[in-house]
């Protein structure tokens, strides 16, 4: 079983905005592996089987409710109920998670490291006393000169940002269905390449 989590915040107002590619990208892969997500507590949740008959594996999506800073309590509440000792974790949760650092478009899978300022993250973090889990996380980009960091993650896509977040979020569910059904190296030899200077956005 694997745990995959997407951050973001709740409510329409923040559903399309850049913090809550997490969210996004969640829903997409539900949509493409068949599993329903319902309201279960602090989370909506689903469980399901990704992958082809040979390399089928059980997952569980989760969307924390609560606000993005607030994550982590939700998601000790699902590594408890499913038996996840401290060790496990770097083989059985992942976090999928918007990321200032990396350009508009590109994505990055990591094996623990720190919060890099994102709340969500450092929620989860000081909530399970540990860095050691997978991070899928989804670039947006630095914000443009004079913009405050803050506004900008809170604001959604601009038009002609849209196609190129589109592209990221179907790899982003092809990235998730690699990690879980090949392995976290298998996926990180692929999707960890530096792509071509026109594959990414910048303003």
């Amino acid at each position: 079983m694997r745990l995959i989590v997407g951050l973001g915040n709740p409510g329409p107002r923040y559903a399309l905005t850049r913090h809550n590619l997490g969210h996004l990208a969640l829903e997409r892969a539900a949509r493409r592996w068949v599993i329903p997500l319902a309201p279960t507590g602090s989370v909506r949740q689903g469980s399901g089987r990704v992958g082809s008959q040979d390399t089928q594996t059980e997952v569980m999506l989760a969307l924390p409710l609560a606000w993005m800073n607030q994550a982590g309590p939700a998601v000790e509440t699902l590594v408890q109920t499913l038996g996840f000792a401290p060790d496990q974790l770097l083989d059985r949760l992942v976090v999928v998670h918007d990321d200032l650092d990396l350009p508009l478009g590109r994505l990055r899978i990591r094996r623990r490291g720190g919060s890099g300022g994102h709340n969500g993250l450092l929620s989860i973090m000081t909530t399970l006393n540990t860095d050691q889990f997978c991070r899928l996380k989804l670039g947006i980009g630095r914000p443009p000169l004079g913009v405050e960091a803050a506004d900008y993650v809170l604001a959604p896509f601009l038009p002609e940002e849209n196609p190129h977040v589109d592209r990221m979020l179907e790899e982003a569910v092809e990235a998730l269905e690699c990690l879980v059904t090949e392995g976290t190296a298998a996926a990180m030899n692929r999707f960890n390449v530096r792509e071509k200077e026109d594959d990414s956005f910048e303003l």
